[in-house]
């Protein structure tokens, strides 16, 4: 019984602290949007995540000899406090710092509170290849069952009111014995799960005026919309298109980290983007997400109109969603402004000028919820 009841009220502060820490990320998360520090601590399915360290109020006794508050030699409006910070340069001290803790969260959790902050409406998965998977969860109890799933709080409980009943219980001597018949076991049951498949298409211009700010840029967002799709869709599949004057598919850190020097023709990106669709995924059985992030200086008007072309009669009417994330450019004619001709409820756009827009941009991308 004591063994319960240390189990309980440990599970009990678990779960209060876990509250808590979802409260620090939730009211944070701007700023874990806008940079880069939970990539560099992304796992295959958790994220570290540095928070203020919580600690609970308590008494600390301090050195002798220092006095208490209203003690001693002072005046009127004297900072209480140990004193002048210095510049450093004085001897090492004693005293502890301030620490941040980090905490373990599971993408999913991670991806539940940016539906949550950013109200992203959920994703309805289409396409005829939705496989029923299960989840497992243990929510009822049965007489028969294996000795590791016994459950003992059950189990005393039928036993005590069995005794109660049987007229058998002491209090004097509150000795609870179970029988054969008291014994309850936890059971499962299987609530069956969609799992559907998805692909992102993720194109970015890398010619030569697009600079490692504006891919940290490009690679914070992706990190964000692709925590969010795996959320909702089991099965994810991830390409990469870059291209300058052409295009060309590579993996995922090629594409952060490739520059090249020629100019920038888009038309390129949505042609080879369609082929590889085309070829390999049936818009019938895939849910397809392309997202393109340019620095909007493409190479003249011509390209621009085949751009728009290829999206209006190919991609967005096969795609679940088109987002076109615009970083900080020249001066001048930009492709946003071709983008923004489009009617289309399953094109979105942004214009991504820093890190803090990062959190609003997603809100428009994935605020549709296709």
């Amino acid at each position: 019984m004591i063994y319960f009841s240390v189990a309980h009220r440990i599970d009990q502060d678990a779960g209060r602290f876990r509250q808590i820490v979802r409260g620090q990320v939730r009211r944070n998360l701007r700023k874990y949007m806008s940079n880069g520090e939970l990539i560099g601590r992304q796992g295959k399915d958790l994220v570290s995540i540095p928070v203020p360290q919580i600690e609970l109020p308590h008494f600390r006794f301090g050195q002798k000899q220092m006095g208490g508050v209203g003690q001693g030699d002072g005046d009127v409006g004297t900072p209480l406090g140990p004193g002048n910070p210095g510049d450093g340069s004085g001897e090492a001290g004693d005293q502890p710092g301030r620490h941040i803790l980090e905490v373990e969260m599971s993408l999913q959790e991670l991806a539940e509170i940016l539906g949550e902050e950013l109200e992203l409406p959920r994703i309805q998965p289409k396409g005829k290849r939705n496989v029923e998977g299960g989840v497992v969860r243990y929510t009822g109890i049965r007489r028969v069952g294996p000795e590791s799933l016994r459950s003992f709080k059950r189990t005393y409980r039928a036993a005590l009111k069995r005794q109660l009943a049987a007229g058998l219980y002491n209090p004097e001597r509150p000795i609870v014995i179970p029988i054969r018949d008291d014994i309850r076991y936890r059971s499962w049951e299987v609530h069956p799960r969609p799992q559907s498949n998805a692909v992102i298409f993720y194109m970015m211009d890398v010619s030569g005026s697009m600079t490692r700010n504006k891919k940290e840029l490009v690679r914070l967002t992706a990190f964000w919309i692709d925590t969010w799709l795996r959320a909702n869709y089991k099965n994810l599949e991830v390409r990469y298109i870059v291209h300058d004057a052409a295009a060309k598919e590579v993996d995922g850190h090629t594409f952060y980290h490739l520059r090249e020097s020629g100019g920038t023709r888009i038309s390129s990106a949505y042609q080879l983007c369609r082929k590889i669709m085309t070829e390999e995924y049936d818009p019938e059985d895939w849910n397809l997400y392309a997202f393109h992030f340019s620095d909007g200086e493409n190479f003249g008007g011509s390209d621009d109109e085949l751009c728009r072309e290829i999206l209006e009669e190919w991609l967005l009417p096969r795609v679940n969603l088109f987002g076109y994330g615009q970083v900080p450019g020249g001066y001048g004619r930009m492709f946003l402004d071709t983008i923004k001709k489009i009617e289309n409820e399953k094109l979105a756009y942004a214009t991504i000028k820093n890190n803090d827009a990062i959190y609003d941009t997603i809100k428009t991308f994935l605020g549709k919820g296709l």
